[in-house]
């Protein structure tokens, strides 16, 4: 670990925290739902991801066995506010059918498994890419994998600490050699990434006011 990494990125997150307080970020009540979510997520904003995830528990849907009882018209009306809904019926079918088929139905069986092996798993999965799988990872299995997202990428290379075009599992692979690995705070940090994303490091940015203001380095351009 580059003790000298550790300790910017601890000042970036303690930086977000401070503005922000606890994200308790994902939202979810239970694990199978917050693979859903995730898969939901992917191309739209997590407030139609919401949406959705309000129709699966009117519907009574949110298990694996009752989403792949329920008919596919049934169940794109229901995914139809996350957007490209029929092709997300598709995915959460694949997941839920695996589930079932090799984890009796229980993310807690499947998240047992050792993460390097998982994490494969998952992603061969259609649908699911890295981001998602991680999520998943993180989230719903309590794996301590480092979620990157669009507004990681964003806002730690605006800040000069990664290159902008930097691949996702070197920037996932930057976070875990970097940070202690700690599931809580994993959880913390990707949620503080993603509010800061979504308040102030928009495609374009409003540097007034964000958490990170302060730690632009001097005669840097200040957005906003």
């Amino acid at each position: 670990m580059n003790k000298r990494t550790n300790t910017t990125l601890t000042m970036f997150f303690d930086h977000m925290a401070r503005h922000h307080g606890l994200t308790h970020w994902w939202p979810g009540e239970t694990p199978f739902e917050i693979c859903i979510g995730a898969i939901l997520t992917q191309n739209t904003a997590w407030i139609n991801v919401e949406k959705a995830i309000v129709n699966l528990k009117r519907g009574k849907l949110l298990t694996p066995r009752k989403l792949l009882a329920a008919d596919i018209e049934t169940l794109e009306a229901t995914l139809r506010p996350s957007g490209y809904f029929r092709q997300k019926t598709i995915r959460v079918r694949l997941f839920a059918q695996h589930l079932v088929d090799h984890y009796g139905g229980s993310v807690d069986r499947m998240a047992k498994r050792p993460l390097e092996e998982l994490r494969p798993e998952l992603l061969a999965l259609k649908g699911i890419g890295p981001e998602t799988a991680d999520d998943i990872l993180l989230y719903a299995c309590g794996k301590p994998v480092f979620v990157v997202d669009a507004y990681t990428r964003r806002i730690f290379s605006r800040h000069g600490l990664v290159p902008h075009d930097i691949k996702y599992e070197d920037l996932r692979a930057f976070f875990e050699r970097n940070m202690d690995n700690d599931v809580a705070y994993f959880k913390e940090c990707h949620g503080l990434i993603v509010w800061t994303g979504k308040d102030f490091c928009k495609t374009k940015p409003n540097c007034t006011g964000c958490p990170l203001e302060p730690l632009l380095k001097r005669g840097q351009p200040k957005a906003g």
